[in-house]
């Protein structure tokens, strides 16, 4: 049975992480359902860049969800922390071990339920203390128990390339790695 993945936008998301965890597990032919909880479908971007989800957040089955899935950006990660719905859905999640995954600003999340105590985490730089309780390392790419987290936008490739990993298996996420040439070591900057 192929694992579903939803991907939560909320409006002010991080244009470059929703989109490339979009496109990169679509690539490795997960279902990914791209949830609005935004109220209407069109969610807007940090940038102003729009979005159309797929659905909206209280027409989603989630027995049905291997992981939820949070972009970053302000005032996204704000919004979807504001979301009293998914805030519940995310700690029955946590309750059961199952998946969760956020990037960029949107740990605070995780860290705002408590759910961060005692598992090693990255974020954005400034959004440290929303990581209540957790061991913060300086990695793009965490993964800790059932939480997987990502510092931001730079690391948005490799950051979904690990949830292909999780999701699917290592030969997926090497192969989509290769057919987006994606290095292992980043190339120096010169």
């Amino acid at each position: 049975m192929k694992r579903k993945i939803a991907v939560h936008l909320a409006n002010g998301f991080e244009e470059i992480e929703a989109v490339s965890i979009i496109d990169v597990l679509r690539r490795a032919d997960i279902e990914v359902s791209v949830v609005s909880v935004a109220g209407k479908l069109e969610v807007t971007g940090a940038h102003q860049l729009k979005i159309m989800a797929d659905i909206l957040f209280e027409l989603v089955d989630y027995d049905d969800i291997y992981m939820i899935v949070l972009p970053g950006g302000m005032p996204g990660a704000s919004n979807l922390d504001a979301h009293k719905g998914l805030r519940e859905m995310i700690l029955k999640f946590n309750d059961a071990n199952k998946q969760l995954a956020a990037i960029c600003a949107a740990p605070m999340v995780y860290g705002n339920l408590g759910i961060l105590k005692g598992k090693q985490a990255v974020c954005f730089p400034g959004f440290e203390h929303y990581l209540t309780g957790a061991e913060l390392l300086s990695k793009p790419v965490v993964e800790s128990g059932n939480v997987l987290t990502a510092n931001g936008p730079a690391s948005a490739i490799q950051f979904a390339l690990k949830i292909v990993e999780k999701t699917v298996s290592k030969e997926k996420s090497e192969s989509i790695a290769r057919q987006m040439l994606v290095e292992k070591t980043p190339a120096p900057v010169s």
